[in-house]
């Protein structure tokens, strides 16, 4: 059980936003390896002693490269090789681009001098922070290869885990007490910065090492920290409003290509005002809060 102790209100720092999320799970410090360890140990439901970070994505230069690399890519002290990425909005290909780096994690491991026996299992693990891919209520798939129509697993070692954030809203409402692990976790993901579910937050940071862990990175950033995060979410929102178009021109359509202009302009403007009140909230001047959020008019903040 966790003693770590939360001085107030979170810090809004995004644990959703990559440089986030890798800060969090790939440092080399305690804090960072319990984190990893117990967040693999719920996702995997086994346990799990060691976690080894083999590669990690490099800084992101245009979203075409943002799309090939994945957020974490480790061995577990077992052999298995896992690749996790946490994805703002997941796009129309989403399900594709999963099933071509699940094939290309397992034969990443190479064949030579060694039978096929000595190939580890691997998993693609793809957290979704907006948007649904699947439509139910489930919050997490594992998909492995099988025949649908007879119902018989190949029992291959390949695997792929999808957790959806979005439809946290069908267990938010249950006891901590009465949610699985992996919930836990996508409850802390989702709802870190909400101020209306910080209760349910710190119990779960009370019950989970892990996350408790991940909490005390977040609390280490200083102000000026946090302040890089705050200008640095304008590259985030440049990439979401990119991911938008991208996902509109795959229509094919014109119509929806100016739809999805729209939505993206929208969505950063609700993300940008977003980002504004929970900046006067924790005491910001208004002049820097402009200077961070340079779309917001004088008059959308007050």
């Amino acid at each position: 059980m966790s003693s770590v102790h939360l001085p107030g209100p979170a810090p809004f720092i995004d644990p959703c936003w990559d440089p986030v999320f890798k800060s969090i799970f790939t440092k080399d410090t305690t804090s960072s390896k319990i984190a990893r360890r117990d967040l693999l140990s719920a996702l995997l439901e086994q346990n799990v002693a060691d976690v080894i970070i083999t590669a990690n994505e490099p800084a992101v230069a245009f979203l075409g490269d943002r799309q090939i690399r994945y957020d974490i890519n480790c061995t577990l002290d077992s052999g298995e090789h896992i690749n996790i990425e946490m994805t703002l909005y997941p796009n129309i290909h989403e399900s594709v681009k999963l099933e071509y780096y699940s094939g290309r994690l397992f034969t990443g491991q190479g064949i030579r001098g060694k039978s096929y026996n000595d190939l580890c299992r691997t998993y693609q693990i793809s957290i979704l922070a907006n948007r649904k891919l699947f439509n139910d209520t489930w919050f997490d798939h594992r998909f492995f290869y099988y025949d649908p129509e007879k119902n018989i697993s190949l029992g291959g070692r390949t695997a792929i885990l999808v957790l959806e954030l979005e439809k946290l809203r069908y267990i938010a409402g249950k006891p901590v007490s009465e949610m699985r692990r992996k919930e836990w976790w996508g409850i802390f993901f989702k709802y870190f910065n909400d101020p209306e579910k910080q209760e349910m937050v710190r119990e779960i940071t009370r019950k989970e090492e892990g996350i408790a862990m991940a909490t005390e990175v977040l609390w280490k950033y200083r102000e000026d920290e946090a302040a890089f995060f705050y200008a640095m979410s304008k590259e985030k929102y440049e990439l979401d409003m990119r991911s938008h178009e991208e996902d509109a021109r795959e229509l094919g359509h014109a119509q929806g290509r100016a739809q999805g202009w729209e939505e993206a302009q929208a969505e950063i403007r609700r993300q940008d005002l977003e980002t504004a009140k929970k900046m006067q909230d924790r005491g910001f001047p208004a002049d820097e809060i402009r200077e961070l959020l340079p779309r917001l008019s004088a008059e959308d903040i007050l």
